[in-house]
């Protein structure tokens, strides 16, 4: 079987660099985990790899979806099975790449198959967050679903209305749910790798990075997407950057504010990727430097 690298960190940490250089070095394919970088209409917004870059070796799954769309982890998973699937039939090695940790977990712990929930019980558990509030919220879903309110993260409140409304629905906690299922990668089948950067050496480089995309094309971005219309629930919307820079253009911000409040957003983002990564992947390898990472056994 092919080899397979998982290489996982948070924004700004130097994943998509040591997965073209490890492509170079061993013919492999690269394979976007990256919720973001899925969406076609944000390569800078997003810093998906360059054109230059995708030239070197073979991209998948790199925007490939509109800004109107929402993909799930499921709908990620099946385009990722298919991606991988090919490459193997090529007998290429295959480096899966991002951020995203939860397509990390479905590769390497499963995906439930849960039924769809019905949209009177998703409205009723959103009204009972914030009607509660988090502490309250997060202490009812203890009673029924104990695991997820101690791992979801403080301010997920996304993932914290998710656990709830599955118990709801089926009668059966997210937690269960998950431990009933079957991994999509074996674990001899891939080698993991988390990036660590020191914090402020991370927060540094994602300062940079913003000021660097502003100039370069990320303000266009935010205008094109503004024209369309879309709905500002969408995921594509909530990118790093976007509505910082939709206000500046708007005329409420200047642009030093915008970058500033985005900055400050991509800082805690960051932050929640590292503790969710040294949290669900507690056994993975790490490195704080990515150059200096060799992918020899």
């Amino acid at each position: 079987m092919a080899r397979v690298w998982l290489i996982a960190g948070p924004t700004a940490s130097g994943k998509s660099a040591l997965a073209l250089r490890l492509a170079e070095t061993t013919g492999a394919d690269i394979v976007n985990a990256d919720s973001m970088q899925l969406y076609a209409d944000l390569r800078v917004l997003t810093a998906r790899p360059s054109v230059e870059d995708e030239v070197r070796a073979p991209h998948h799954l790199y925007g490939v979806a509109d800004a109107a769309e929402t993909w799930s982890v499921g709908a990620w998973v099946r385009a990722a099975t298919k991606a991988l699937g090919e490459i193997a039939a090529r007998e290429r090695p295959a480096i899966i790449v991002g951020g995203t940790g939860l397509y990390f977990n479905a590769l390497t712990q499963g995906l439930a198959e849960i039924p769809t929930i019905p949209a009177a019980i998703r409205a009723e558990v959103r009204a009972r967050l914030d009607r509660l509030g988090e502490d309250a919220f997060r202490q009812a879903l203890a009673l029924i679903d104990p695991q997820a309110a101690a791992r979801i993260a403080p301010g997920d409140h996304q993932r914290l209305v998710r656990a709830m409304e599955v118990a709801s629905a089926t009668g059966r906690s997210l937690t269960a749910w998950q431990a009933a299922t079957t991994p999509l990668l074996a674990p001899d089948a891939y080698r993991a790798l988390v990036i660590d950067p020191p914090r402020e050496a991370l927060y540094a480089r994602c300062d940079a990075r913003l000021g660097a995309m502003a100039r370069d094309g990320g303000l266009e971005e935010v205008a094109a997407l503004m024209a369309r219309g879309l709905d500002p629930q969408l995921p594509a919307m909530k990118a790093l950057g976007v509505r910082e820079f939709a206000r500046h253009l708007a005329g409420e911000l200047t642009l030093e504010q915008a970058l500033s409040l985005a900055r400050q957003e991509t800082r805690r983002y960051a932050k929640r990727q590292m503790t969710w990564f040294r949290n669900q992947t507690p056994h993975w390898p790490r490195t704080a430097d990515p150059l200096s990472w060799t992918h020899a056994p």
